[in-house]
């Protein structure tokens, strides 16, 4: 069971995670959801579209600008609060790396810190302790936060997102983090070239026998980009094949930006699995 703010989730239950990106310069909309209005209006058809979680970003994950914790929290903190109070039920995730904007986005009202670089700030999951809030242990390969990669190499890249991501798990469990509500990540992309995050996909059933729920942030990356050799904008067939082949390996959490499509493959698959009924039975009864 995964329990998330006020939702509980079976093991089987596919769960979206909708990306909302406080910033000017992100990768994929360029800042389309800065601004507070655009930003609640993607929330609400995130939601109506089948997301249980609204991710909430203040700093763009790639090289760029400056951002301060001061500058992160000012964009995401009063942010959260609304978002709270327009969806009571939904489950609001931050992506931080910093203890001190995780404090302030759980006062504001945020269930869950998704630390997409893997612990770099030890004291985030102090935080996620101190206010029973989920968290997301990533395996980012040890880089600089806002860095990439370059030559990076593993005698074994799964060896080491487990030995990693188990590891950050373990330790937030200890502090006092509901083991219940703790989610490991491959982190894609993070500390990867694009061989190594083709190879945690086809391993990711490797993270499911762990027994910690397994979220995959997929969602129109570098590496179904060179994969495919397609842009950014044409990226999205490559993302719900790989979003296909991770939910048959067992990922449950998936952050994605096209909510509606990966709801439908999920759907797909666990009908395929046999853990979802078809929707409309009538092929052959009539």
């Amino acid at each position: 069971m995964l329990r998330l703010g006020r939702r509980e989730f079976d093991t089987h239950e596919p769960v979206i995670m909708a990306i909302v990106n406080r910033t000017p310069d992100s990768f994929y909309d360029q800042g389309a959801t800065f601004l507070d209005q655009p930003a609640l209006d993607r929330v609400g058809q995130a939601v109506a579209e089948g997301a249980a979680i609204i991710d909430i970003g203040g700093v763009k994950a790639g090289p760029g600008a400056h951002v301060d914790a001061a500058e992160e929290a000012r964009r995401t903190v009063g942010f959260v609060a609304e978002v709270r109070r327009r969806h009571p039920d939904v489950v609001i995730s931050v992506d931080t790396w910093r203890h001190e904007v995780g404090e302030a986005v759980c006062e504001a009202g945020a269930d869950v810190l998704n630390d997409a670089w893997g612990g770099v700030d030890p004291k985030l999951a102090e935080v996620a302790a101190r206010y029973g809030a989920g968290l997301v242990c990533t395996h980012a390969g040890g880089v600089e936060p806002r860095t990439r990669p370059h030559r990076i190499a593993y005698e074994d890249v799964m060896a080491d997102i487990l030995r990693v991501t188990v590891g950050l798990a373990e330790r937030a469990a200890a502090l006092g983090v509901p083991r219940e509500s703790i989610m490991i990540d491959p982190g894609h992309d993070f500390g990867k070239n694009t061989r190594h995050s083709l190879e945690a996909t086809r391993r990711l059933a490797e993270m499911a026998d762990t027994g910690w729920p397994v979220l995959v942030s997929l969602s129109n990356k570098d590496f179904v980009g060179e994969s495919l050799d397609k842009p950014v904008k044409e990226r999205l067939l490559g993302t719900l094949a790989t979003t296909a082949v991770s939910a048959w390996l067992g990922a449950q959490v998936y952050r994605v930006h096209e909510v509606a499509e990966t709801r439908q493959v999920l759907e797909m698959v666990a009908a395929i699995q046999g853990h979802r009924p078809p929707a409309v039975a009538r092929r052959g009864l009539a």
